[in-house]
């Protein structure tokens, strides 16, 4: 299964390449969302994380862009420090499947990562 991370906290973002990849996870990481748009069809991911607060291009314009203008079915994980209502809805409303705040349990993220999985492949 691949997992593509956006996330412009490098420290964040190699945390969690590592974690996954030694779930047997295959891992892209990126740290802005132009990067990740770019290589979605070549890297075909099975499951996004995303951040929302990001240079030039947000989270939620990603969530957009995979769902609404390139057409993608891909289950994103938000993965954010900001916990207000409004971005959260924002993100559901967006297309997003799940929305973790900052500071988070690598494990529960795991978790969640395993739970949306599941439900795709069936």
């Amino acid at each position: 299964m691949k997992v593509q991370i956006v996330e412009d906290d490098e420290v964040v973002l190699q945390a969690l390449e590592i974690k996954l990849t030694k779930e047997g996870y295959t891992v892209k990481g990126h740290n802005n969302v132009s990067d990740a748009i770019n290589s979605l069809n070549e890297f075909n991911p099975d499951v996004i994380i995303t951040d929302i607060l990001m240079p030039h291009t947000s989270g939620l314009e990603l969530i957009s862009m995979v769902k609404n203008r390139i057409g993608k079915n891909i289950p994103i994980i938000v993965l954010s420090s900001i916990g207000e209502e409004d971005t959260v809805i924002e993100a559901f409303y967006l297309g997003a499947e799940d929305f973790i705040t900052k500071p988070f349990n690598p494990n529960e993220l795991s978790i969640r990562i395993k739970k949306i999985l599941n439900k795709k492949i069936k």
